[in-house]
């Protein structure tokens, strides 16, 4: 085990945050000052911490995950997308690559297409009280989620995981999306302003948070199956992308599978996680830095990738994107 904010693996297949000891604390306050200890000591990096913008900026930053999972369902349950409801949303941002209609049973096609209708409503919410933001582009392929997959996994899959192939695969990419989705409204939310801004987020963050539970829960009845053709479960892959993500956003544990050790699971008492959430079961934040290293699958604000191959738009993305100065679009 190391010390430190580093990343451990373990046998839940996701890494785990390690902190110091006790009496690990207990001798360096013996051994060094307290001022060397103040400079020294592991903490949480200064990019884990919310950044300025106004309101309307936050929004513009989410509208890029709200655009994604519309894109996503919209396609994998009908095989079109925000293009063929209501174009417009779309400010004249290209159309997503690679995206498809999934082959899905009966009850979870219904499941997504309404997510995908949730999505459309998101969007145009954003857009009518805040002007909204191009689409950007948008990866949706087979193929880019099958990088993401291996990356999880550790190594390549082989056939490469494929999202479109079956309702199991569908559901493990829809648990790698709108959960980052809510991680960055929770934390976006003490940083409003307005109270129709906190209303709006209310209002986004109570479906972003119904369609993770719902996802987590089609998921959780199916845990021990395997995924076929891999000799990996469902609940192992989710606790793979869950790893993943607390590795590429790094700021500890903010992602969570659907089995966990116990010390980590409601009260300690259970290692049943239909729900992620932090010690006293609240959900967890995450900052829009976290949320582009992730959805970059880079692992660095500044430097696209993954869903977003050209980067994010709106000033908060775009200023991590051109680092030099700001670039509102």
């Amino acid at each position: 085990m190391q010390e430190g904010n580093k990343i451990l693996s373990n046998k839940f297949g996701y890494r785990k945050m390690a902190t110091p000891s006790t009496l690990c604390c207990a001798i360096l306050l013996f051994l060094f000052p307290l001022q060397f200890m103040a400079t020294t000591t592991p903490s949480c990096p200064g990019d884990c911490e919310p950044n300025d913008a106004d309101d309307n900026d936050r929004f513009h930053f989410a509208q890029n995950l709200e655009f994604l999972e519309a894109e996503f369902f919209l396609h994998g349950a009908l095989g079109k997308g925000l293009d063929a409801f209501e174009p417009e949303l779309a400010k004249g941002g290209p159309p997503p690559i690679g995206g498809r209609r999934a082959n899905l049973d009966y009850l979870t096609r219904r499941i997504i297409e309404e997510f995908g209708y949730q999505e459309i409503g998101h969007n145009r919410e954003i857009v009518r009280r805040t002007g909204g933001i191009p689409r950007p582009l948008i990866d949706i392929s087979s193929q880019n989620f099958a990088k993401l997959f291996d990356k999880a996994a550790g190594y390549n899959l082989d056939p490469p995981f494929d999202p479109y192939e079956d309702p199991i695969k569908y559901m493990l990419a829809v648990y790698a999306i709108p959960y980052v989705g809510l991680n960055g409204y929770v934390g976006t939310t003490p940083c409003l302003k307005r109270f129709s801004s906190k209303q709006l987020v209310a209002g986004l963050l109570g479906v972003e948070a119904g369609q993770d539970a719902v996802t987590r829960e089609w998921l959780y009845k199916k845990g021990d199956e395997k995924v076929e053709p891999y000799d990996i479960t469902v609940v192992e892959f989710t606790n793979m992308i869950s790893g993943l993500r607390n590795e590429l956003g790094k700021c500890g544990i903010k992602d969570e599978g659907l089995i966990v050790p116990k010390e980590l699971g409601a009260e300690n008492r259970t290692t049943s996680n239909v729900l992620s959430a932090d010690p006293n079961s609240l959900s967890y934040p995450r900052t829009p830095q976290e949320i582009l290293r992730i959805v970059y699958s880079t692992g660095n604000e500044h430097r696209p990738g993954g869903f977003f191959p050209k980067g994010g738009n709106g000033r908060i993305a775009r200023e991590y994107l051109y680092n030099d100065q700001l670039r509102g679009l």
